[in-house]
């Protein structure tokens, strides 16, 4: 399967992005689609053996709607072609919006005398000229709205509705009506009827609509600043060394393998290992972590992190669309295009609504013209009632929320794969937290090292336990080959190396047979622990993770470990409680060492000794508990759990695998992202039902006025005119509301 993001041209509402996702569904070789209204994007998964791409921007041709595939490198997604033609494209809407509020606003005051009924002699009287308002009215309806009509058309070829088809059948009724008293005046008078028009009405809605067009298109260009933010963090150039010569190439240029000079106050361009000098780097704008980091031979640098004090030279390991920064753009591209549930709710209500509409628009013309037999009323109430119910705003509620939540969360250091996560993540209400790596920096470090023999045989043993652990990627493993190597000791070969998960590892060193592992697979293996049983004793109560070391089935000595939390795991946690959240702890690690890390970090809850094939069990057995469980970890062993819960979060520090098993990534490794994201998710969900309240409240009290459900009582009517400003207002109002997001900032206090 491949998969594709399109660029949409040709959309005015949600019901169009309904009509396009339906076009290319219908494709063979398609397995999903998902059209964002707010982005403009499609997001397609397609069979390559079965389709291409050329027959499925066909089907959205045929639909009346254009696509062009975006480039699979994140970083030159945004083009100069693109912005020329939104900047086109803006300059088009303010023309057409000039021209026709100015014609609308001449009609306007032309009418004023007949519409109040006062006479305003100082108001020439051919402004109100049927002739003339028809031939003025002309451009709008010809030049500025014609687009309404076109796209009206082809969607009544195909059996659809849209907005489109609302403005045009309300301004085009409109129209129409007023050109036979223009023709026939008399005939209208001989029926005692006022031969009244309405031009000004066509005109003044399309420009009002155009104007709402304008203001929304500007509106979501901002919503859309983060990814551009994130774009401008690239460097532009890169200083790159080769044959011994120094000199800047464009960034396109630099290949995986090159040296690179990085000076005090540059940026680093391309992804890569430090390979000689030292320096402190600024990583905020791509971890969101606020302390800068020391940075020395063999570290890692991330491309647009910035260079604060010393000069060093890197290798590049990864450019263009592999960078980091890169995988970053791509991630909140594909959260930005994807679909919440909550919006699959709107799609269903658009899809509804706009045929309903037309159906209440004719009751509304029946009615009234049969029950008070006037005409001019009839098309008032019918033509208001089209245009308020236009659902515009509708359509952009939900998407526009999203896509400035999940800008927003990269900012953050937050990575947010799908809209579904974000929106699940207001659910959570139990929180597994992996203790190594997670709640602990996850580096371990050798406390205590004991034999039973004292130190006659003390550095043989630590040279078995560390030539075999040198095999294993566990950083417990890691922390005992550093103790032996700070100790001295050179390191063998071993053979018939095995890990047993969640016990330990075993094999050959030097002819001996050597196993490192827990308290419990001593046991299992029937080798006795008493001759250390007081020490393992004591260590274990002061938190320490103990490993046994047993050669030829007899235990000679024990490592003790510790791994210090997080300077920020307290805090985080506490905030996270006080959001009444309920924190568990999970590791493989004794009752007794877990425990004590809980007390340190304020944790009741905790499942211990569980190795890796059963923490997606643990994760389970607490969805059954009826609880919306979030899982946060960062190694390989972590990924079932990941996956197996509600909302996975991997730490950014840790392994590929975890990353991508998660539904977000917490890129600073710090569990004040867990809070963040979050109060993020809350705070964008709260946005969205704002944005629902504020798209449905214009059609669901405004409908039943402009069909004239008061007038019987108070005499009121709605004058389309205002449904019009109604409506624009509307759309604006939602994304206005949805870019209050940007001033979102988490409470870590």
């Amino acid at each position: 399967m491949k998969h594709q993001i399109l660029k949409l041209q040709g959309m005015s509402c949600a019901a169009c992005a309904s009509n396009i996702e339906t076009a290319i569904r219908e494709v063979p070789g398609v397995a999903t689609c998902s059209v964002n209204f707010g982005a403009e994007q499609a997001a397609i998964t397609y069979d390559p053996r079965q389709t291409n791409l050329t027959h499925i921007q066909a089907a959205v041709d045929d639909a009346g709607y254009g696509a062009q595939p975006i480039s699979d490198d994140p970083l030159a997604a945004e083009d100069d072609a693109e912005r020329r033609d939104r900047a086109a494209k803006h300059r088009e809407l303010t023309r057409k919006v000039i021209v026709s509020l100015a014609i609308g606003g001449v009609l306007m005051v032309g009418g004023l005398p007949m519409m109040t009924g006062i006479p305003m002699p100082f108001i020439p009287m051919w402004l109100h000229n049927p002739w003339f308002q028809l031939v003025v009215t002309l451009p709008v309806m010809l030049w500025a709205g014609s687009h309404f009509f076109v796209n009206a058309w082809k969607s009544f070829k195909r059996r659809t509705a849209t907005m489109d088809t609302l403005v045009a059948v309300g301004t085009g009724t409109a129209y129409l009506y007023s050109l036979f008293p223009t023709l026939y005046p008399q005939w209208f008078l001989a029926q005692g009827l006022s031969p009244d028009v309405y031009f000004e009405i066509s005109a003044i809605i399309i420009a009002l609509i155009l104007l709402g067009n304008l203001l929304e298109n500007r509106a979501k260009g901002q919503t859309s600043e983060a990814i551009r933010q994130l774009m401008g963090l690239q460097a532009k150039t890169a200083r790159v060394i080769r044959d011994g010569q120094a000199f800047d190439l464009p960034i396109a240029e630099v290949v995986v393998g090159d040296v690179i000079l990085v000076r005090p106050g540059e940026k680093i361009p391309v992804d890569g290992e430090i390979i000689d000098g030292a320096s402190t780097l600024d990583e905020a704008m791509v971890t969101g972590e606020s302390v800068p980091v020391q940075k020395t031979v063999g570290d890692e640098v991330i491309g647009a992190t910035l260079n604060k004090t010393g000069s060093f030279k890197f290798r590049t390991t990864r450019v263009g669309k592999d960078t980091f920064l890169a995988q970053i753009v791509k991630l909140v591209q594909q959260a930005q295009g994807s679909k919440a549930p909550i919006q699959q709710l709107a799609d269903r209500v658009t899809g509804w609504f706009v045929p309903a509409v037309i159906a209440v628009a004719i009751l509304t013309f029946v009615v009234w013209f049969n029950v008070m037999g006037n005409l001019s009323m009839a098309l008032i109430t019918t033509v208001g009632v089209l245009i308020l119910a236009c659902p515009c705003a509708l359509g952009l509620a939900t998407p526009t929320s999203i896509m400035v939540g999940t800008g927003k969360g990269a900012e953050h250091g937050i990575l947010v794969k799908g809209a579904d996560s974000l929106e699940l993540a207001h659910k959570i209400q139990t929180l597994v937290l992996d203790k190594t790596g997670t709640i602990t920096q996850g580096q371990p470090t050798v406390t205590d090292y004991l034999t039973v023999n004292g130190t006659a045989t003390e550095l043989h043993l630590l040279k078995l336990a560390a030539t075999l652990e040198r095999n294993s990627e566990h950083p417990l493993a890691e922390a005992v080959v550093n103790y032996a190597q700070a100790q001295g000791v050179s390191l063998e070969e071993a053979q018939q190396f095995e890990a047993v998960a969640g016990s330990g590892v075993q094999g050959v060193v030097a002819g001996q047979s050597v196993q490192i592992g827990t308290h419990r697979w001593m046991q299992e293996l029937g080798i006795a622990t008493d001759r250390l049983q007081t020490q393992w004793d004591q260590l274990e109560s002061l938190g320490r993770t103990v490993v046994w070391l047993a050669v030829d089935s007899q235990v000679e000595a024990l490592l003790a470990i510790a791994d210090a939390v997080k300077p920020s795991s307290i805090q985080a946690i506490a905030i996270l409680q006080r959001m009444g959240l309920e924190v568990v702890m999970l590791t493989g690690d004794n009752r007794r060492t877990a425990e004590a890390i809980a007390r340190e970090v304020g944790i009741t809850r905790i499942f211990a000794e569980v190795r890796p094939d059963q923490k997606a069990a643990q994760v389970e057995s607490l969805q059954r508990e009826g609880k919306v469980v979030a899982m946060v970890g960062d190694g390989i062993n972590d990924a079932p759990a990941l996956a197996q819960a509600d909302v996975g979060m991997a730490i950014g520090t840790g392994t590929d695998v975890a990353i991508a098993a998660s539904d977000i990534t917490l890129i600073s490794g710090d569990l004040h992202g867990i809070v963040t994201a979050i109060q993020l998710s809350r705070a964008t969900m709260a946005n969205i039902r704002q944005n629902l309240f504020f798209a449905f409240i214009y059609n669901v009290a405004g409908i039943p006025i402009a069909a004239g459900i008061l007038y019987p009582v108070f005499g009121w009517l709605l004058n389309p005119i205002i449904a019009g400003a109604a409506m624009a207002f509307s759309s604006v109002s939602v994304v206005t509301n949805a870019l209050r997001l940007r001033n979102f900032r988490p409470r870590l206090g």
